[in-house]
């Protein structure tokens, strides 16, 4: 089920029980198209070749400057990519059950955690479409912008193969640009309606991802070639 941001609107104006309709559907941007999603990327907009890569995150929109994102061969949020978020710092998953790495075509899979071990992620809930997150990685800045809102749910594998998608939503479809998902928790949302559950690594059932696309490779700033 798709909602649209003004439906959306209108459930969260009827209280938090109207609320909970919008598990698992888009939200915060019209709806659209997945051939508008999957437009062919800016000329500027180089992408890497895709490796796995620990890198630096920053969006300004949220506070988050340089927070270290660590590469690990697995899916989101399984075991050990909750021992890294446990750290205070992001993860991200790669493989076939993952995503790319930083810059790469297809979807570069992001998670850390919102209310717990630093909640690194607690302002990524509110991040707006057009705001930019910065990847930096070796020699080069790799700029996206968030582009729409999903919400996902743990308890439904539909659900969990949209959110790792080469081409986040649409399963099966063949990625033509570079993506990236920021995904947290949604524990007060869920706790807000009641809803307690969770899986066996204390996940609760639903994620507020932010799904944006790469506009710009840059120089990184920050790197230095190494000397001698």
């Amino acid at each position: 089920m798709d909602l649209t941001f003004s439906s959306l609107h209108r459930s969260t104006r009827l209280g938090i029980g109207a609320v909970a309709v919008a598990a698992c559907a888009l939200a915060g941007a019209p709806a659209s198209p997945a051939s508008a999603v999957a437009s062919p990327s800016a000329p500027h907009a180089v992408p890497s070749d895709g490796s796995p890569r620990d890198a630096r995150l920053t969006i300004r929109a949220v506070g988050i400057h340089r927070l270290p994102v660590i590469a690990y061969r697995g899916k989101t949020d399984d075991a050990p990519g909750t021992r890294i978020q446990n750290r205070g710092i992001a993860a991200a998953s790669n493989g076939p059950q993952g995503g790319t790495g930083p810059g790469g075509i297809g979807n570069y899979q992001v998670a850390a955690h919102r209310t717990s071990h630093g909640g690194v992620f607690r302002h990524t809930p509110s991040l707006h479409r057009g705001d930019k997150v910065i990847v930096d990685v070796h020699r080069w800045r790799y700029v996206y912008v968030v582009k729409k809102t999903r919400w996902v749910s743990f308890r439904s594998a539909k659900s969990l193969r949209a959110q790792r998608a080469a081409v986040p939503g649409h399963p099966g479809q063949k990625a033509t640009r570079a993506y990236i998902t920021i995904s947290t928790c949604a524990t007060p949302e869920d706790h807000a309606r009641g809803n307690y559950w969770t899986d066996s690594l204390g996940n609760p059932e639903h994620r507020i991802d932010k799904v944006g696309v790469l506009v710009a490779r840059l120089r990184n700033p920050f790197w230095k070639p190494k000397q001698g």
